[in-house]
C-alpha cells in the first residue's frame, strides 16, 4: 500500500507539472509534423503508465478470463479511447484534447482505490487484534517429556503445559499449578483472573505468572478461540440487502451503459457526421457511468463498521445483522444474568421461625445443582448436608429429593401445584423457592439478584431511540413488576418457564411492523432457542459457551450491556452513510449522464461524476470510524 501511494504521488506531481506547462504554452504547438502529436502523447503516456499499469493489466487479464464487465475494463476503454480521440483530433488539425483527461481518469481512480485499501486495512487491523488470539503452538506432555506441536494435532484428554507469557492454546481444566491469566482479549476484564487446580480455562487467554498443566477438554476446532476466529473470518460473507442490491445493480448496469455509449457514438456520428464529437460524448458517458462509487463505498462502509465493532469488543457475524439492528424497534431481555449479575442472595425466609428447617430441606434438594439460586441456598445453610437422596429434576419447576418414603419438594409454584400440595403463594418481590416435606408445605425462600450498574444507561439510551424494552423472567408478577418499574421497562412477562420464552418472543414478533426487527438479549447459555428465533440475537457474557457462539448473531465479548447502544448507534450511522452514498452517487451520475448525452459536459465533468463522486463517497464512509471515536471519547469524559 505504501508503494502504491508513492507511485500515485509521483504520478500526481508529474501530471501537475505537465498539465500546467501544457496549458501555459501548449506543448503540441511547440513542435511540427508528427512530433506535434507524438511528444505530448509520450509525455502524458509515461504518467499514464506510472499511475495505471496495474489497472490496465487487470483489465486485459480479466478479458482473457471472460470477466471484462468491471470497472477496470471501463477504465481501459475510456482512457485508451481518450488517447485515441486526441490522436485523431491532432491528425485532423484540431486541438489536442484527451491526453490530460485520460491521465486524470486513472489518477483519480487510483487515488480512490488507495483510499479504499487504506480504510479496509485500518478496519482489518481492528479485526486482526482478535486474530492475534490464535495460538502458534502447544506444549504437549508425552511420558513426562514436553514437545512443541500444532494445537490442531492435540486430542481431548491430552496434557499440555503453558508457561508464563504464553497463550493458552486449547480449552481445558487446570490439573497442576496456580497462576494469573490475562483474559482482556476475550472478556475485556482488565484485572488478571487467578486460576487453580480444577478451574476451567479458555483458549486465547495469556498466562502471566506461573507454569500450569492443563487437561484438554476440547479439540482446537471446537475451542473458544477457534470459534471466535471463524466468526471474524466469515463476517464479511453475510452481506446486507444494500450490498446485494449494489451487486445486482452493477451486474445489469455496466453492460447497459456500455451498450448505450456505443449507440451514442455510432448513431450520433452517423446522424451529425461529427464522429470525434460523438465519440467524445460517448467516452464522457462511459467514464461517468462507471459504478465505482457504489461498488466500493457501500461494502466499505459496512466493513469499516464491522472493524470498529470488533475493536470495541462487539462481534457481529455479518453486515446483514448490522442492517437488521438498525431496524430493531423491540429489545427483549432475559433477566437473570443479563439485566442482573446472577449474584443471588437470600433476603427472607418465611416463616422466619422455620428458617433453618427450610434451608436444611432446600439444601438437600439443591446440593448437586450448579444453578446460582441453588448455590446461594447451599451457601446460606453452611452446614454438612445429608447424602443418600435421589434427586429428580423437574424441568422448569424445581427438584424432588427422595429417600425411601421421604420426599422433599423444592421449586416454584407450579411444582407444588403439580404435586397437589396446599400452600399460600407469597406476594413479595424476588425469586421464590417453595419447600415442602412429605406433601406438607414448610415455607418459602425469597432470593433477589443484583441489577447490573450499566442497565439504567442502556435502557435510557434505547428509550431515546424510541425502542421498546421488554423483560422476560420466571419471577412472579410482583417481583417482575417491581423490577420493570425500577428500570423503566416498556413491558415485562413474568412466571415464564424456559420453554415459554420462545412463545413470548413469537407473540412480540407478531405485533411488530413488517419493516421492523426484534432483538433478544440473553446470557447465551440456556437462551439458544430464543436467540435463534429473534431477528437479531445478542449474547451477553457468552464467551466460552458453544450455545452463545452458535446461536447469537452479535456477541458482546466484554460482557457490557452498553455495547448494545454502541452497536445500535453504529448500525444507524452506517445505514445513514450507505443511503447518503447511494442517493448522492445515483443523482450525480444520472444528472451528468443526461447532460453528457446532450453534449453539455466534457470529459472533466465526467471524471468528477465517476472518480470524484467515488472519492467523496469513500471519504463519507470514513465518517463511520470518526463518529464512533467521537462518541466513545464523549462517553469516557462523561
Amino acid at each position: 500500500m505504501k508503494k502504491k501511494l508513492e507511485r500515485i504521488l509521483i504520478a500526481l506531481c508529474l501530471f501537475l507539472v505537465l498539465f500546467t506547462v501544457d496549458k501555459l504554452i501548449d506543448i503540441g504547438r511547440q513542435f511540427s509534423g508528427v512530433n506535434r502529436i507524438l511528444i505530448p502523447f509520450v509525455l502524458y503516456f509515461i504518467v499514464y503508465l506510472i499511475v495505471g499499469y496495474d489497472v490496465l493489466w487487470k483489465a486485459v487479464r480479466n478479458i482473457f478470463h471472460g470477466q471484462f464487465l468491471d470497472e477496470n475494463f471501463l477504465m481501459l476503454i475510456a482512457t485508451t479511447g481518450a488517447f485515441g480521440l486526441a490522436i485523431y483530433r491532432g491528425a485532423t488539425g484540431q486541438n489536442l484534447e484527451g491526453f490530460d483527461e485520460a491521465c486524470a481518469v486513472l489518477l483519480f481512480y487510483q487515488t480512490g482505490e488507495w483510499l479504499q485499501t487504506y480504510a479496509t486495512s485500518k478496519s482489518r487491523k481492528s479485526i486482526e487484534h482478535l486474530m492475534g488470539l490464535r495460538p502458534d503452538y502447544a506444549n504437549l506432555v508425552v511420558n513426562e517429556a514436553i514437545s512443541r506441536v500444532s494445537p490442531e494435532e492435540i486430542t481431548v484428554g491430552a496434557l499440555i503445559v503453558v508457561n508464563p507469557g504464553e497463550k493458552i492454546p486449547l480449552d481445558g481444566i487446570v490439573v497442576k499449578g496456580t497462576t494469573d491469566l490475562d483474559t482482556k482479549s476475550l472478556t475485556g476484564e482488565s484485572l488478571p483472573r487467578n486460576v487453580q487446580i480444577d478451574d476451567d480455562v479458555l483458549s486465547g487467554c495469556i498466562n502471566l505468572t506461573s507454569q500450569i498443566t492443563i487437561r484438554v477438554t476440547k479439540t482446537f476446532y471446537d475451542s473458544t478461540v477457534a470459534k471466535i476466529l471463524d466468526l471474524v473470518e466469515n463476517a464479511a460473507m453475510k452481506k446486507s440487502k444494500a450490498e446485494n442490491f449494489i451487486t445486482k445493480f452493477a451486474r445489469y448496469y455496466t453492460p447497459a451503459v456500455i451498450t448505450m455509449a456505443v449507440l451514442f457514438a455510432v448513431i450520433g456520428g452517423a446522424v451529425t457526421g461529427m464522429w470525434s464529437t460523438a465519440l467524445y460524448r460517448a467516452l464522457s458517458f462511459l467514464v461517468v457511468s462507471c459504478p465505482c462509487a457504489l461498488v466500493i463505498s457501500v461494502p466499505l462502509s459496512f466493513f469499516i463498521a464491522l472493524g470498529v465493532a470488533s475493536k470495541n469488543g462487539i462481534l457481529i457475524k455479518g453486515s446483514n445483522y448490522l442492517e437488521k439492528l438498525n431496524h430493531t424497534k423491540i429489545f427483549v431481555f432475559d433477566k437473570t444474568g443479563t439485566l442482573t449479575k446472577g449474584n443471588f442472595a437470600i433476603t427472607a425466609v418465611e416463616p422466619i421461625e422455620k428458617r433453618m428447617e427450610i434451608l436444611h430441606l432446600a439444601a438437600i434438594a439443591e446440593k448437586d445443582s450448579g444453578h446460582p439460586i441453588a448455590r446461594a441456598i447451599v451457601s446460606a445453610y453452611a452446614q454438612p448436608i445429608e447424602s443418600g437422596y435421589t434427586l429428580t429434576n423437574v424441568s422448569g419447576c424445581g427438584v424432588i429429593a427422595t429417600k425411601g418414603t421421604e420426599k422433599i419438594y423444592c421449586g416454584n409454584e407450579q411444582l407444588l401445584r403439580e404435586q397437589h400440595i396446599d400452600f399460600k403463594p407469597l406476594n413479595v418481590a424476588g425469586s421464590l423457592v417453595y419447600v415442602a416435606h412429605n406433601q406438607t408445605y414448610i415455607g418459602c425462600i425469597v432470593i433477589q439478584d443484583e441489577i447490573k450498574p450499566e442497565v439504567h444507561e442502556l435502557l435510557t439510551g434505547l428509550g431515546a431511540m424510541s425502542a421498546q424494552t421488554v423483560m422476560l423472567t420466571g419471577d412472579n408478577a410482583v417481583a417482575a413488576a417491581q423490577i420493570a418499574k425500577k428500570l423503566g421497562l416498556t413491558a415485562y412477562r413474568a412466571n415464564l418457564l424456559p420453554q415459554d420464552k420462545v412463545n413470548a418472543v413469537e407473540e412480540l414478533i407478531n405485533t411488530k411492523q413488517a419493516t421492523e426487527a426484534l432483538c433478544f438479549v440473553g446470557d447465551g447459555i440456556n437462551d439458544a432457542p430464543v436467540l435463534m428465533r429473534a431477528d437479531v440475537g445478542i449474547s451477553m457474557g457468552g464467551i466460552g459457551s458453544d450455545a452463545a457462539l452458535e446461536a447469537a448473531d452479535i456477541i458482546l465479548m466484554h460482557d457490557d450491556l452498553r455495547g448494545i447502544l454502541t452497536a445500535k448507534w453504529l448500525a444507524r450511522r452506517t445505514m445513514q452513510i450507505v443511503r447518503q452514498n447511494i442517493i448522492f452517487s445515483l443523482l450525480v451520475k444520472f444528472g451528468i449522464l443526461f447532460l453528457s448525452a446532450l453534449g453539455f459536459t466534457n470529459l472533466w465533468v465526467a471524471i468528477f461524476g465517476d472518480v470524484g463522486v467515488a472519492l467523496l463517497s469513500i471519504l463519507n464512509a470514513f465518517r463511520v470510524r470518526c463518529k464512533i471515536r467521537q462518541k466513545l471519547a464523549l462517553k469516557k469524559r462523561n
